[in-house]
């Protein structure tokens, strides 16, 4: 995990006393299409989010939550401004330390859940600890574990067609856990489910943060799962609404 310190340059939300911000950024903005079609879909923001917070992102489709968490993520780069992550400008990294980045720090769930059909739930979630080139026995001990942790111990041998769409997004989540990443982002994860669903979604992810320490960011129409987040922004046509 983060080290923990101290950042005052903006007011830490309840809970995070005392924590570093695991990624900071400046004066943000990603910009699409040129002339008269130019778009800010993110316009200066300026945000840090701390060690061990469940933060929420709200707004409107098209606000600008998806590409703020992709900048955010390494995923995409913004035509203005700064992203760090422990400290580190991701604008100085080579695109094999961003792909080393997302490996090993970040992990990620979304809304269409992205499970490969073929693979049974416990091969996908193993699956980034294959391509890390993690050996068998540990792969086997994280994926299990990580199961066991979201409620489908007993369903790692079925496939997501065999799955309903709750248990898929779960192996979802336990496939961004596997590696033990210390940021989770989480881009409209109960978009697709029905309310009770969506509850016990938002209820895992406040308990990863709540047991396993890990900082989860979601982008998310979802009042419920903004309800249990430590701190709520929102976004409208890409700037953070002041308060």
């Amino acid at each position: 995990m983060f080290d923990n310190g101290n950042d005052k340059s903006i007011e830490q939300p309840v809970g995070t006393v005392n924590k570093e911000a695991v990624i900071a950024v400046r004066d943000l903005t990603r910009v699409f299409g040129v002339g008269e079609k130019e778009v800010a879909a993110v316009n200066k923001v300026t945000l840090e989010v701390f060690s061990g917070e469940f933060l929420s992102v709200v707004g409107r489709s098209g606000s600008g939550k998806t590409t703020l968490l992709n900048i955010m993520a390494g995923l995409d780069k913004p035509t203005r401004g700064t992203v760090q992550i422990e400290g580190k400008d991701l604008s100085a990294f080579s695109e094999s330390d961003l792909v080393d980045l997302r490996r090993h720090k970040l992990g990620f769930v979304f809304q269409s859940f992205g499970l490969l059909p073929l693979l049974s739930a416990y091969e996908n979630v193993e699956l980034p600890l294959h391509i890390s080139g993690i050996g068998w026995l540990e792969r086997r001990r994280r994926a299990v574990e990580v199961l066991d942790m979201v409620g489908l111990a007993t369903r790692a041998r079925h496939r997501p067609y065999e799955l309903s769409g709750g248990e898929q997004q779960r192996v979802a989540i336990a496939r961004a856990l596997v590696t033990n990443p210390d940021v989770v982002f989480a881009d409209e994860p109960t978009g697709e489910l029905d309310t009770i669903t969506a509850d016990s979604i938002s209820s895992i992810l406040r308990q990863i943060v709540a047991d396993q320490g890990v900082t989860v960011i979601a982008a998310t129409h979802d009042l419920q799962l903004s309800a249990m987040s430590d701190r709520v922004i929102e976004l409208i046509d890409g700037s953070i609404s002041p308060e």
